[in-house]
């Protein structure tokens, strides 16, 4: 397993960067969105200083573009913003970059959501298939939360990954969806969002422990999937201790779990 933490969007990158390598994670998860875009990334720079700190990096775009807009020009716009997002990526290296589907179209039924979705993603898989990238979707509270909602999409386009934000997994359901949506696509799963809260609608970005989610039992269900890659803590507290406490719990109950298993087989 590895883990790391997002930077902030509209931070110093490079700055980022460095507090990340200064506190031993194994990765970033670079969110390019504004106001840092696209194209004010220091793309240079931001290689060097992923090679030399030893730091991987995953990609990571913003969650409210319109890529299932009922007008054609914005969701055109939204492509083109996030074909430049997958070339930037490829520039440093990333392999995969996640998407968040668009749930924003009133007045339109779930079919018209979906069709839309599915036609952006498409578009951009033709881009990342070029740049050597691979995409995939991050589940949401409410639309895209349960293993049916995410079939739609997922089912459709093999060639899409699973990006389970386990925090996400515990909102808007009557009860955390993570196992269930991982028992159907865990073959798939290319990236984990990790954080906690206490239910309810309420994204919270909680430190470990802080809130209701079992974190053995979340552990065990990723080790279950065979899972054993990166890992982002979203804890979004301005004091980073409560991010450097998360990540030494979450590396105890990775191997204690990983022991119980030992133990079993044996």
């Amino acid at each position: 397993m590895l883990i790391g933490a997002m930077n902030h969007p509209s931070a110093d990158i490079l700055k980022e960067i460095a507090w990340m390598a200064a506190m031993n994670l194994d990765f970033v998860d670079l969110t390019i969105e504004p106001p840092n875009t696209a194209d004010r990334v220091p793309v240079a720079e931001v290689r060097t200083m992923l090679r030399n700190s030893g730091l991987k990096a995953v990609g990571h775009t913003a969650y409210y573009l319109p890529l299932a807009s009922p007008f054609e020009k914005v969701r055109r716009a939204a492509v083109s913003e996030l074909e430049r997002c997958i070339e930037v990526f490829a520039e440093l290296g990333v392999s995969w970059v996640n998407l968040h589907p668009d749930r924003h179209t009133p007045f339109h039924p779930r079919s018209f959501i979906i069709e839309r979705n599915r036609a952006t993603i498409e578009e951009l898989l033709t881009t990342a298939r070029a740049c050597g990238v691979g995409l995939m979707i991050e589940n949401l509270p409410g639309e895209f939360n349960t293993p049916e909602q995410l079939g739609e999409l997922l089912d459709p386009v093999p060639e899409l990954g699973l990006h389970l934000d386990i925090g996400h997994a515990n909102l808007l359901v009557p009860a955390n969806s993570a196992e269930a949506i991982l028992k159907r696509f865990g073959s798939r799963l290319r990236h984990v969002h990790l954080h906690d809260n206490k239910g309810g609608s309420a994204d919270l970005h909680l430190p470990l422990g802080a809130g209701t989610i079992d974190l053995d039992w979340t552990v065990r269900i990723l080790q279950a999937a065979q899972y054993d890659s990166t890992v982002t803590l979203e804890v979004f507290t301005p004091d980073r201790e409560y991010l450097r406490y998360s990540a030494d719990v979450l590396r105890k109950a990775w191997v204690r779990a990983a022991g119980s298993h030992e133990a079993r087989g044996a």
